[in-house]
């Protein structure tokens, strides 16, 4: 994991290890705190589901950490993505036509995901140490605000979940949502969320 402080390791690998057991956890990424979990598991992402209180019908993301990891679950990428996210100024979500080996609760319909590389150490940790995608999705019940902040978290997502990342629980940095585009089998792509 490069240079990362031992404290900060430790904290991803207490994480790691609650998702290899089919856990749930709540963890900083690069644009809000997420609810996450291994993203191959489907009884942890019904889960990720149920505390949320959300419908399966509306899809998760996942985050990979590098275009290896993301290759893997996806296939060949399009030259025409791959240099739009080397070139985005912030997290850009991609939803690919197609993926392998997540849980079928994170595919759409169609058969397709939404998939970021993440570049936050921390949430990059978790994905590197796990070895497969890890689930983000906001850490709120469905319908409500989406917190910005740990502080903003409620109670009840803190204690459904089955481990809370220590890292950045006192950062007061807000980011702002990921741009979410589509790729279509053809290799364009549209904005969907800019």
């Amino acid at each position: 994991m490069g240079t990362i402080n031992m404290t900060l390791q430790n904290d991803i690998f207490k994480a790691v290890s609650v998702m290899k057991r089919g856990g749930v956890i709540l963890y900083p990424t690069d644009t809000v705190w997420g609810i996450g979990c291994d993203a191959t598991s489907s009884d942890a992402v019904r889960r990720v589901y149920e505390i949320k209180r959300r419908s399966d019908s509306k899809a998760l993301i996942s985050l990979v950490s590098d275009i290896d990891m993301l290759e893997r679950f996806v296939g060949n990428i399009p030259s025409s993505v791959a240099d739009f996210l080397k070139k985005s100024d912030r997290p850009t979500t991609v939803v690919y036509p197609s993926c392998r080996l997540l849980a079928p609760e994170l595919l759409a319909d169609d058969g397709s995901a939404g998939i970021r590389v993440t570049s936050e150490i921390y949430s990059r940790g978790l994905c590197q140490e796990l070895g497969v995608p890890v689930v983000s999705t906001s850490a709120n019940i469905s319908g409500e605000p989406a917190p910005a902040l740990f502080s903003e978290i409620s109670e009840e997502i803190i204690s459904a979940v089955d481990y809370v990342a220590d890292f950045r629980r006192d950062d007061s940095t807000v980011s702002a949502p990921s741009r979410v585009v589509k790729l279509n089998s053809d290799g364009s792509f549209i904005i969907l969320r800019p």
